[in-house]
């Protein structure tokens, strides 16, 4: 009894639905009190959401990596692995590659981060080296998936029988034009953009990722076989790409999905993988499609809702494609016909999360502070008109 009750599993399952209400009534007592304070005294009411903003983001990281090592512990629970049918190889060949990948990926990030700190002449140098040891370490990880597949999913009769209508050359051909196309893209998008990844941006991106994971646990309701609308976890990551653009956009997006990707395994192929997470969690680069355009900098709001549309429209996409070619054992269940019409209404609950995203970044957005705050990060993107 003792041994369930500190199991990883229990503790997990447990403290899961207390962090998400917790977190909520913190949100709802930060704008009550912020709406007191405001009808009370404006300017206290401003040192009061700072202050509240700084402390949720510090309580933000505290419970996002106390959930990461909950996670993490529970899927290496041998246990808990054999009571939900999974196959104990997904420890050493999703869970660990993904962490490795992980690890690279957060030590890269520190290194560089004091190497542009210090100015260093090697952070060039260092950064071609990590960037090399990261595309290996995620080749490996798809890799040794496959080998899962092979191994566990492939001729299981479920997900591979001829009425689930697994094409992993469909998966392959549109990870792969994805991939070049948002790439393609997102360089070109920030092409005007030469500054480095200095002190302060790899400090917000950092932030933002660490947030935006903190904040996927925090889940409003989840979708009977994957996926969930949660309370805003893009909106730091999609605010990111909005003030520095696609181009280091990208790189934070790649990173979140991966974290995704630890979080909540859910992998059938190694393409579908691509595509549900480093892809799917990219596209928030596009939330900064619109950065550099000036004709919508007296309406930050604006500029912002249609950027983080696009990129929502696109993550979509992503989902829907992974829904019909690697999932569609899930619509057959369901007594759907066509794999197509059934992806794209399940999925559609991407957008839900990020109307709540829109929300939410109007609503910083129609803060001057919050404005001058962003002219202040990068100001050769944000003019002074932003904050008029």
């Amino acid at each position: 009894m003792l041994f369930n009750l500190l199991s990883s599993a229990y503790l997990s399952d447990t403290l899961e639905p207390i962090a998400k209400w917790l977190t909520i009534g913190i949100v709802a007592a930060i704008l009550i009190g912020y709406l007191i304070t405001f009808l009370v005294n404006k300017d206290l009411s401003k040192v009061f959401i700072k202050k509240s903003a700084i402390g949720f983001i510090f309580y933000a990281l505290a419970l996002g990596i106390f959930l990461l090592i909950l996670e993490i512990s529970k899927k290496f629970d041998v246990a808990y692995l054999e009571e939900n049918w999974v196959s104990l190889d997904v420890i050493k060949y999703v869970l660990v590659p993904l962490l490795v990948t992980l690890s690279v990926a957060l030590v890269g990030g520190i290194t560089l981060f004091v190497l542009v700190k210090n100015q260093s002449p090697l952070t060039k140098k260092v950064t071609a080296i990590f960037g090399l040891i990261l595309v290996v370490c995620l080749i490996v990880t798809l890799v040794l998936i496959g080998i899962h597949f092979s191994n566990n999913i492939n001729g299981d009769g479920y997900y591979t029988g001829e009425d689930a209508n697994l094409n992993p050359t469909a998966l392959y051909v549109f990870a792969g034009v994805l991939i070049v196309a948002t790439v393609t893209i997102a360089l070109f998008l920030g092409r005007n953009d030469k500054k480095p990844f200095d002190t302060h941006c790899i400090a917000l991106a950092g932030i933002c990722a660490s947030l935006s994971f903190a904040l996927s646990y925090i889940k409003l309701w989840d979708m009977p076989t994957g996926g969930s609308v949660t309370l805003v976890s893009l909106l730091p990551v999609m605010l990111f790409s909005y003030i520095y653009g696609t181009k280091k956009g990208l790189l934070v997006g790649f990173l979140y999905g991966v974290l995704q990707a630890v979080q909540d395994p859910w992998l059938i192929h190694p393409a579908q993988f691509l595509l549900d997470y480093p892809i799917a969690f990219s596209m928030v680069c596009f939330a900064g499609v619109l950065t550099d355009l000036k004709l919508l900098d007296k309406v930050p709001q604006v500029k912002f809702t249609l950027s983080a549309i696009i990129a929502g429209a696109l993550r979509f996409f992503c989902h829907v494609l992974s829904g019909v070619f690697a999932f569609g054992a899930y619509a057959v269940d369901a007594g759907a016909t066509n794999f197509w019409v059934y992806s794209l209404i399940y999925n559609s609950y991407v957008f839900i999360d990020i109307a709540l995203v829109v929300a939410a970044g109007c609503i910083l957005l129609s803060s001057k502070a919050f404005n001058r705050e962003i002219e202040k990060l990068n100001p050769d993107s944000f003019s002074k008109q932003d904050i008029a």
